[in-house]
């Protein structure tokens, strides 16, 4: 079939996580190149992994952003993507995901991480992953979508969902509910890059914060790894902690750096953090993640094909 009667390849990204707890040793292999771990830290992560059902629930939650994405690419461009799935750390791997595109003859894909904001540590190490795998195979060409920070489907979404959650509040307290937005900290090295992380969190928090004047709003990072070098801070649990001494009660946390549920949601922020300010005598709530809401998928699908009408294959 002539390139231009091929469809365009959607190749959609995320991290990936363990489907069992007997695969979390070899998952966190993969995640640290095989360097070896620790027993205590294998027994902690174990642990959390445990504490949220026994898995990760990452993969089914991209499906269902796959099957939304698909749909509204077939309502607006009928016939001409096609969607495929790939995983960073674990299975189905983006490799694997190449593989399939190739398979099907396809010479062209746009390229998109489920996650908002670059950083050469998580984005750019998506696409280096999929350089490797096509420089391993043949030619396929790709449009990189490295950044949708300031998506107007994705911010209408976090908004609508910070609404939805200060319902949870009584009336009489929802403007003295601290909103605190978080994104995954990477080293702080990154910085000694110049690297725009810091820069893209900054802007997606800036719009959603002036969208909330009656609420005194907070951006601090979570999530960050076992490793004795410095992250990018401050961490959210001690600024919470630091708030409920000056008087603060009542915490919103929208995660405006993730759009699924894993255990950097599920474990970090609902059972960690809530347990640290509940402990200290503070109220957390969270929002619902975006996931595949039809409003952020359909303005993505804009993006997508954006991208593919930028380099003239539509």
């Amino acid at each position: 079939m002539p390139d231009a009667l091929m469809p365009i390849a959607v190749l959609v990204m995320a991290y990936g996580g363990p489907d069992s707890l007997e695969e979390v040793e070899p998952y966190l292999l993969d995640v640290r190149q095989a360097r070896p771990l620790g027993a205590e830290t294998l027994q902690e992560v174990e642990s959390r992994y445990a504490q949220i059902g026994g898995r990760s629930p990452l993969r089914e939650r991209t499906e269902e952003q796959v099957r939304a994405l698909e749909r509204a690419l077939e309502k607006s461009h009928p016939g001409q993507f096609k969607l495929f799935m790939g995983m960073r750390h674990w299975h189905p791997y983006i490799a694997e995901a190449v593989d399939k595109i190739r398979a099907q003859g396809i010479k062209r894909a746009v390229g998109l991480v489920m996650a908002p904001h670059y950083s050469r540590m998580s984005v750019g190490a998506y696409f280096d992953r999929t350089d490797e795998a096509v420089a391993d195979g043949g030619k396929l060409e790709i449009a990189r979508i490295t950044s949708w920070k300031a998506d107007k489907g994705y911010l209408e979404t976090l908004e609508a969902r910070l609404n939805e959650a200060l319902q949870r509040f009584p009336p009489q307290k929802r403007g003295d509910v601290k909103l605190i937005f978080t994104a995954h900290s990477l080293p702080e090295r990154i910085l000694e890059w110049d690297d725009p992380y810091p820069e893209e969190l900054q802007r997606t928090f800036g719009i959603l914060k002036a969208r909330f004047p009656e609420n005194e709003s907070h951006f601090a990072y979570q999530s960050a790894a076992m490793t004795p070098e410095a992250w990018l801070g401050p961490d959210a649990g001690e600024l919470m902690l630091a708030l409920i001494d000056q008087g603060a009660r009542d915490f919103l946390i929208a995660p405006i750096g993730f759009v699924s549920e894993h255990v950097e949601i599920l474990y970090d922020i609902d059972i960690d953090f809530r347990q640290q300010v509940e402990a200290a005598g503070g109220r957390l709530e969270r929002i619902e993640m975006p996931g595949a809401d039809l409003g952020m998928m359909e303005s993505l699908a804009e993006v997508v094909a954006g991208k593919a009408a930028e380099r003239g294959w539509i």
